[in-house]
């Protein structure tokens, strides 16, 4: 029960982390990325309908356009957060620790 309760602190305390909605994009961006990288255009290779091969193209068409933009404007969050409280003191919680 104990350890339940500490990771129920600690999950609160990351969800509730001022830079969590921006490394959250980050992460998936860079995951699916990185998913892309190891087959995933491997739909292609296979023989579906038409309308399928379709939807999954515009799917990634639209997913390769987008996500790079959500990790800029994600990269540029997080580095003007940090920016911000380091230039204002705040001690980070590695640094109350």
């Amino acid at each position: 029960m104990k350890t339940f309760k500490i990771l129920q602190s600690t999950a609160k305390s990351t969800v509730t982390n001022e830079y969590f909605p921006a490394a959250a994009v980050l992460a998936g961006v860079i995951l699916f990325w990185g998913l892309g990288l190891f087959g995933g255009l491997s739909l292609l290779s296979d023989h579906q309908s038409m309308l399928t091969t379709l939807t999954w193209l515009l799917f990634v068409y639209a997913a390769a356009v987008l996500t790079p933009i959500a990790g800029l404007v994600a990269v540029v969050d997080l580095s003007r957060r940090w920016l911000r409280n380091r230039a204002s003191g705040v001690a980070g919680p590695a640094e109350t620790a």
